[in-house]
């Protein structure tokens, strides 16, 4: 009889947990599937900064203003700032609904001596995970209870949680883990600065070569575009110097061309003796004296044209008169567009003449 009650016993028993059992896996199942259709609305982060603003005004609302500086960003921001400036980065996780949440936060995390700590040696970055960005956080460190910390530095490279403290703790607990966890990691961190020194240090010669580099190639630079512009300004000076002598050797031999044609266009000298003919002395710049005859009706042009002739006489030059001092009018001009001949010019059957060099004027 004792064994068939130790069997229904047993069966009884087996039902029950049987039954718990298929209650929770039928509910577990119901949970995932409600989720799975309808997605947990804290998994959109739409607002993060807006997430922790709002859990700021609510905290100091509920505890007071004294309590660690809370940095004003992203969980991101905030791990970024801590890499770079090579500091501890606290992270608060607060449970609104855990039964420990808000002793916690009168008690431990808004003491005096735990406000010094944190905010002397270490960035505080907390949200509510009731916020989608504490709850994205909370999915990313999952916390088994709360309130939760963790430590953040910066450990091989990577940003690294280095201590976890879960569960209600004492301030004066508080303050010895945090320096615990610190004192037991603060060697990475230094070690951290001084490569990263090393690096900047580094970086700082790199740019000094790269720019003592650049100076000298630019002053090569320099010195070489110096070089060029003296090269072209000593080619164009050559060449303009070349170009002057062409064109003075031109002009030479214009001018050679035109004394000759000159001469070879000249009226034939008169005779001695012929009564209208005209015995000129030519005095020229360089004091020699030349001396022809020319007729009367001749044009005084013909004159200027026998000086032009001449290799003694200047490129270009004037013919004076002494009695009255004149200057004969020998090339057209707008007075005398046709010159006049020797006798109306007033000339006699011997005259000496002055050649004025007019070249340099």
């Amino acid at each position: 009889f004792s064994f068939f009650l130790f069997l229904i016993y047993s069966f009884i028993y087996l039902f029950i947990y049987l039954f718990i059992y298929l209650f929770i896996l039928i509910k577990t199942h119901s949970l995932f599937a409600l989720r799975f259709i309808r997605p947990d609305p804290r998994s959109r982060v739409t607002d993060p900064v807006g997430d922790i603003v709002s859990f700021m005004h609510s905290f100091e609302e509920k505890y007071g203003r004294a309590h660690p500086v809370f940095y004003q960003g992203t969980y991101s921001q905030a791990l970024s700032d801590a890499k770079r400036e090579l500091r501890f980065l606290l992270v608060y996780l607060h449970g609104d609904d855990h039964q420990d949440s808000d002793e916690f936060c009168r008690n431990a995390l808004c003491a005096p001596e735990v406000i010094s700590l944190i905010n002397s040696r270490m960035l505080f970055w907390a949200c509510s995970t009731n916020k989608p960005e504490g709850y994205r956080v909370s999915q990313a460190l999952r916390e088994n209870t709360y309130p939760f910390l963790a430590m953040i530095m910066l450990k091989d490279r990577r940003m690294t949680v280095v201590g976890r403290l879960e569960g209600l703790i004492q301030p004066d607990d508080l303050i010895n883990q945090l320096t615990f966890i610190m004192d037991a990691n603060q060697t990475y961190l230094v070690s951290e600065r001084l490569e990263r020194e090393e690096r900047n240090q580094t970086q700082v010669l790199r740019q000094q070569q790269d720019e003592a580099y650049l100076a000298s190639l630019r002053a090569d630079q320099e010195k070489e575009r110096k070089k060029r512009e003296e090269r072209e300004r000593k080619r164009r000076k050559e060449e303009e110097v070349q170009q002057q002598k062409l064109a003075e050797e031109r002009r030479r031999q214009n001018l050679q061309e035109e004394k000759e044609r000159k001469l070879e266009c000249l009226p034939p000298e008169p005779s001695p003796d012929d009564p209208d003919s005209v015995k000129i002395i030519f005095k020229l710049p360089n004091d020699s004296r030349v001396e022809r005859r020319f007729h009367f009706s001749q044009s005084l042009t013909v004159i200027h044209d026998f000086l032009f002739s001449l290799k003694e006489s200047p490129e270009k030059f004037q013919i004076e008169a002494n009695f009255p001092r004149r200057v004969l009018p020998c090339v057209p001009s707008e007075e005398w567009p046709n010159p006049p001949t020797l006798q109306e010019a007033g000339l006699s059957h011997t005259e000496v003449l002055f050649v004025q060099d007019l070249t340099d004027e």
